[in-house]
């Protein structure tokens, strides 16, 4: 249970909403459950108090789920942002902070570094997004969720602010009041440190209003070009945004030159030193993995003035090697600023890094691995990562992605590692790409099984179909949908605990298929 909350059956219920908006706010289903709780009136009370609060958010635009249509250049307005902070006592200047920007990469970094330095001693705060299957876990301090009495008390605060600065820049977004709400819980939690995802590019993002102690850049691709440009110099130049005055900035090596030479203008413009890992920051990794180690991955990494060798760091693959050099590098930068870091500590708090959403492994027969991989970079690292950590024979990819991703580069790695896909499509977002429309796109490069499922429950029970227990599923294509189905596990494991009647998804009508259910082997 999180920190804060209150009776288990408030927790249960809260639970039940919380993971919106990949489910209906209501449903006969939730009224059913609620009446059988017996809760008192106080209870209701709270539970409706939590879900007016999510719905004051979710009602909002947000990018995150409607993009695939043209974005009005009004939602990127860093004065508004500045505005509501003004309005709520600017909390973002009462804590030091990191701020860690990137295509991909950028979310393992974030909680790679919170988990060395929650273990270095420090109270420390994170904000990521999305999140995967509660809202509050994008707003975290030393890995605890805001509890549902805060966040409602936050959210009413914000109500009180937003008609003036509706009526002054604009209607706030959704993503701007999540993070006012995240930098005022963390300013009055005292927390000695915040590490800050960006959301969207960099410049323009709304979490550029911090000045942190440092800044990190991880790898950059190909994205959301219809906002950020579409060449990977004007992606980094975005990126680039997050870069301060006297601020050091952290970054690996660039898959082009170019991009480096962004981040260095930028750098020179600000007088803030860049340091690339392996060239102005010794970096040398040695990367261990096989499925009789089990879930973890053995690292060797030096960075200068660290040395940590054989360490196990749970998340998957070897690109992880890079992340967590980065991640040791902001250390390092923030020892320089005074903060107390020690190297045991460090590894021991990498050892701890949350998996969830990231190569994370569900049951056993068949095993279901879950990944929000969502650009061809990391689609081909995923099916990598799972031969070296996983064991199986064959394997069902159950993928679904947004509109504005590479979708033929995704759909080029995945048909070179699965053994069959069934492409389906997460709900509660206007941004997918409907699964029939995924499935003659791969019918045109690749030759393999293939078939669409119209929702995440038919295609898991269309994948079980063709599995036996040595074999593995797959899903990935976005956080959305690995959310989604981390959410249909989480439950589905709640009702066996309970004793409940677990009601299994049946696969589509075969009307509905792209092709008959048919089993693969890998030979």
């Amino acid at each position: 249970m999180d920190a804060g909350s209150g009776c288990g059956r408030i927790a249960t219920l809260f639970a039940m909403h919380a993971k919106r908006p990949h489910a209906p706010t209501h449903t006969t289903q939730d009224a059913a459950s609620v009446k059988g709780m017996g809760l008192t009136p106080a209870d209701r009370r709270e539970q409706q108090a939590y879900e007016d609060a999510l719905d004051f958010l979710l009602d909002r635009v947000n990018i995150e789920r409607s993009r695939g249509r043209t974005v009005d250049t009004d939602v990127f307005k860093l004065e508004r942002t500045h505005a509501i902070m003004s309005a709520l006592g600017d909390p973002h200047k009462s804590f030091r902070s990191v701020h860690v920007a990137g295509s991909k990469g950028k979310g393992s970094v974030c909680e790679m570094t919170a988990a060395s330095l929650q273990a270095c001693g420090f109270t420390t705060g994170l904000y990521t997004s999305p999140h995967l299957v509660d809202i509050r876990e994008r707003v975290r301090i030393n890995q605890q969720m805001i509890d549902h009495a805060t966040f409602v008390d936050l959210v009413d605060r914000l109500r009180e602010i937003v008609p003036a600065i509706r009526r002054e820049h604009g209607e706030p977004t959704f993503f701007e009041l999540m993070t006012a709400l995240a930098f005022l819980h963390f300013a009055e939690q005292a927390v000695d440190i915040v590490v800050v995802e960006v959301g969207l590019g960099g410049r323009l993002d709304c979490t550029n209003v911090i000045t942190p102690e440092v800044s990190a850049i991880t790898a950059i691709q190909l994205e959301h070009t219809d906002i950020l440009g579409d060449t990977l110099e004007k992606i980094a130049s975005e990126k680039a945004g997050i870069i301060k005055p006297n601020v050091p900035c952290v970054t690996i090596p660039q898959q082009s030159e170019g991009i480096l030479r962004v981040f260095r203008e930028k750098a020179d413009a600000s007088s803030s030193p860049l340091l690339v890992l392996g060239k102005d920051i010794d970096f040398s990794s040695r990367f261990e993995a096989s499925p009789e180690l089990g879930h973890h991955t053995r690292i060797c990494v030096a960075t200068g003035a660290t040395n940590f060798e054989h360490f196990p760091v749970p998340l998957k693959g070897e690109h992880q090697a890079l992340n967590a050099g980065l991640a040791l590098a902001i250390l390092a930068k923030l020892r320089e600023r005074g903060f107390a870091i020690k190297e045991k500590d460090a590894a021991a708090g990498l050892a701890k890094t949350p998996t969830a959403g990231r190569l994370e492994v569900l049951g056993a027969a068949p095993k279901i691995v879950l990944d929000g991989a969502h650009n061809p970079e990391s689609i081909q690292a995923l099916m990598r990562a799972i031969g070296s950590h996983v064991r199986y024979d064959s394997m069902v990819v159950i993928f679904g992605c947004a509109s504005d991703k590479n979708i033929a580069g995704m759909l080029a790695r995945i048909g070179a590692g699965a053994d069959k896909v069934i492409f389906t499509k997460a709900s509660g977002t206007k941004r997918g790409v409907e699964p029939r429309e995924l499935l003659r796109k791969f019918n045109e490069v690749c030759g393999k099984m293939a078939q669409a499922a119209p929702n995440l429950r038919e295609a898991l029970a269309l994948a079980k179909t063709a599995v036996a227990r040595e074999d593995v599923i797959c899903i990935t294509g976005s956080f959305y949908l690995a959310g989604e189905a981390r959410a249909y596990f989480m439950e589905r494991q709640r009702q066996l605990a309970e004793g409940a009647a677990v009601r299994e998804p049946k696969p589509p009508s075969p009307a509905s298929l792209g092709g008959a259910p048919t089993r693969t082997r890998r030979a």
